[in-house]
């Protein structure tokens, strides 16, 4: 006889097998849903498939009309993975989706000039939650990689020269990302510095300094945001390209660093199959949609019944894809597609950028403007909105183009794209005065105007893209000569640059203000009103270095960057590129090198003044902390962004090693303690595979920027090691 339950008994069993199953780590869940696949199973997920997202004369079933898609065994009961662009949003390169809204953070750069991890979870949160309404559940965002070079035309994405500050602001973007169910990537890894020549220049370095930079940043980042992904990069690093790298991707990232995750490669980034597979790649994207071959597709299955590739490497790929899935609970937390808050993101968006702009001159107090001022507008579109990268990070313009262009006369990247966000429009909002724009394409004109202005504000825009590197520092079409003209017309301008890099500024002292905007983002037009206007008190730091000029960079020269057309993505030189640098990156080059920028890394301006004193350290064992008082010395509050650097023993720039983003009210003070970073105290011994802080005396500063010698106090500590 069949034994009998009653409703609430089968309701409870159901309840409890589903509670113990999510009770598991996610480590054996996805070791046993593996050991339940056939071969042929392993072997179908090992390589996503194309989203329809790039132009495809079809969307393929299944998927949403994106980066890639991948589909289940329909007995595991998981979702699809639906991948989408890009770092800053989502996105929906060649428009394909009929109802892909989406809102844009400004740039990575913003959001790393802010210092401030919570805004990053934040912003990524936001995105991640974006994602998730809009159907996917990997996105590829979390860039990592260092400034080594101010003409990088990805830098926007990234967040800057310094890999603790890196680290931590990527590591948490990632972390907000995935608190929506979202797997994120961390990319592009590694050492993926320029973009000329990227699908074949060798960057090469040596294994020290790689892991006390670069790769340092990663590992930060892993730690904070434990993304499910890494996204291996184009170049070659020591010869070898990313993707099959073993030094990279094993040795480093799964062995050294215990990572559980799966390695991704970028589009048309793996180019054998053996090899990739036995260095460490799980996982092909897109079928190699760049150049239609498929590496993990049957010639994988054919390299496994050869005996080439072993059949647990095959498990083991399987096994850390579907770890992904089960570290942020997909199962039980599959997208809903539905409509997003678009208000609520554009004040994400907005308070991304009101923290992250960055006052460099503020000459006679010009700003904040008084608002009974004839304020003059001149330049950068700003009577329609405000710029963006371009590249796959590019989301789409709510309601369109600010700026309209014929996107067919322009191939991938595509064309610039101004969101709808006028910063002329938002400033007249908020003046009592009266505000008038000039185009700035007609110089005489736009000087003729500004004789009768009590102030001008000039917009001054550069476009960053991927794929393609800036030849030079200057800012484009004479907006140097109409920087000047204003300047000689009018004693109070005031500059707003929106740029993925720093620029030459030949004009920085015939102006009274200057203020680096970056690309501000969706609702970047009303952030920047608020702060010219003080409504919004800035408080960002410059997260790489300015320099004066090329000339004073560790690499003057970008080779191959004139012999090839602006949109040729294949980049037929073969570049090598030996940073002899080594480590000492951007301000630590300049220390290092006693040469002065025009503005250092760390460099802020606010409406409020500061103090810092009381400097003490506190070393313990194998810890090294440090405590001090900051002051706010005016009468607005304000934002202070107080910073600690460390030289070690044996010489070498100067190194960042903690911060704190502190608000303060008019007259008031806070003691404060920030541990020291330990890696950053210490050498990679490559020879031993460790970290090793030499013994002696380390000088320890409190600054303002990385280049201000502040207060500093000398500590002896000991030798110790630590794992690699």
């Amino acid at each position: 006889m069949r034994p009998r339950f009653s409703p609430a008994i089968v309701i409870a069993s159901v309840f409890l097998s589903s509670h113990i199953a999510v009770a598991q780590a996610p480590a054996e869940r996805a070791n046993q849903a593996v050991k339940s696949m056939s071969l042929e199973e392993q072997l179908a997920v090992v390589y996503s498939r194309d989203g329809g997202g790039f132009g495809a004369a079809s969307i393929p079933e299944g998927a949403l009309g994106s980066a890639a898609f991948l589909r289940f065994p329909a007995r595991l009961g998981l979702p699809n993975l639906e991948y989408s662009d890009a770092g800053l949003g989502v996105g929906d390169p060649r428009h394909v989706r009929p109802h892909g809204v989406a809102v844009s953070l400004p740039a990575g750069l913003t959001t790393a000039a802010t210092w401030d991890p919570d805004m990053a979870r934040e912003a990524g949160r936001m995105i991640g939650s974006e994602a998730w309404h809009a159907g996917f559940n990997v996105l590829l965002a979390g860039g990592a990689d260092l400034t080594r070079d101010p003409r990088n035309g990805r830098n926007f994405e990234y967040a800057g020269e310094d890999p603790l500050l890196t680290g931590r602001i990527v590591g948490a973007t990632i972390a907000g990302i995935q608190s929506q169910h979202v797997i994120s990537t961390v990319k592009h890894f590694a050492m993926n510095d320029l973009e000329t020549s990227r699908m074949t220049m060798s960057a090469n370095i040596s294994p020290q300094a790689m892991r006390e930079s670069d790769l340092l940043a990663f590992e930060i980042a892993i730690e904070i945001g434990h993304p499910g992904s890494v996204m291996c990069s184009y170049n070659r690093v020591n010869d070898l390209y990313a993707c099959e790298n073993s030094y990279l991707l094993t040795k480093t990232l799964k062995q050294d660093w215990h990572y559980p995750g799966f390695v991704m490669s970028d589009w048309g980034a793996d180019h054998t199959t053996v090899r990739a597979a036995l260095a460490g790649l799980d996982q092909e994207s897109s079928g190699n949609t760049i150049d239609s071959r498929l590496f993990f597709g049957k010639m994988l299955a054919e390299a496994v019944h050869r005996g080439d590739v072993p059949k647990d490497r095959i498990a083991d790929m399987a096994q850390r894809i579907l770890y992904a899935v089960y570290d942020i609970d997909l199962p039980a937390h599959p997208p809903v597609v539905g409509p997003i808050d678009v208000s609520d993101d554009m004040a994400v968006a907005q308070k991304d950028e009101e923290e992250g702009a960055v006052l460099l001159r503020n000459v006679h107090n010009i700003l904040p403007l008084r608002r009974d001022m004839h304020v003059l507008v001149v330049g950068g579109h700003a009577d329609a909105g405000v710029l963006s990268g371009g590249g796959s990070a590019q989301v789409p313009a709510i309601g369109g183009n600010a700026v309209p262009m014929n996107d067919a006369n322009f191939p991938w990247p595509g064309a610039p794209v101004y969101f709808r966000s006028s910063p002329f429009k938002a400033m007249q909002a908020l003046g009592l005065g009266s505000v008038t724009y000039e185009p700035g394409t007609d110089i005489p004109r736009a000087s003729n105007a500004a004789r009768y202005a009590d102030a001008v504000v000039v917009f001054a825009t550069k476009w960053s893209v991927e794929s393609i590197d800036s030849s030079d520092m200057a800012l484009p079409e004479r907006q140097n000569d109409l920087i000047a003209a204003l300047a000689r017309a009018n004693h109070h301008v005031v500059v707003v640059l929106e740029t993925g890099n720093p620029v030459d500024m030949p004009w920085i002292n015939d102006v009274e203000g200057v203020m680096e905007a970056w690309y501000p983002g969706a609702a970047g037009g009303h952030a920047i009103a608020r702060l010219l206007y003080g409504r919004a008190n800035p408080s960002g730091h410059l997260p790489m270095t300015f320099p004066r000029s090329a000339t004073q960079l560790a690499h003057p020269d970008i080779a191959g960057v004139d012999a090839r057309t602006a949109f040729d993505v294949q980049f037929h030189t073969d570049q090598e590129l030996f940073y002899d640098e080594g480590s000492e990156v951007g301000y630590r080059w300049f220390d290092s090198q006693r040469q002065t920028p025009l503005f250092p890394f760390g460099f802020g301006l606010s409406y409020s003044q500061f103090r810092l004193s009381n400097l003490q350290l506190h070393p313990g064992p194998k810890t090294l902390s440090a405590s001090f008082t900051v002051t706010n010395t005016s009468q607005r509050e304000g934002v202070a962004v107080p910073q600690i650097y460390v030289t070690l023993p044996d010489g070498g720039g100067r190194r960042l090693a903690g911060w704190q983003r502190i608000i303060l009210a008019p007259g008031k003070s806070k003691a404060t303690t920030v541990a020291l970073g330990p890696r950053i105290l210490a050498h990679f011994d490559a020879a031993h595979d460790c970290w090793r802080v030499p013994a002696g005396d380390f000088r320890v500063r409190l600054a303002e920027t990385a280049l201000d010698d502040g207060a500093a106090r000398v500590v002896t500590l000991p030798s110790w090691i630590m794992a690699p």
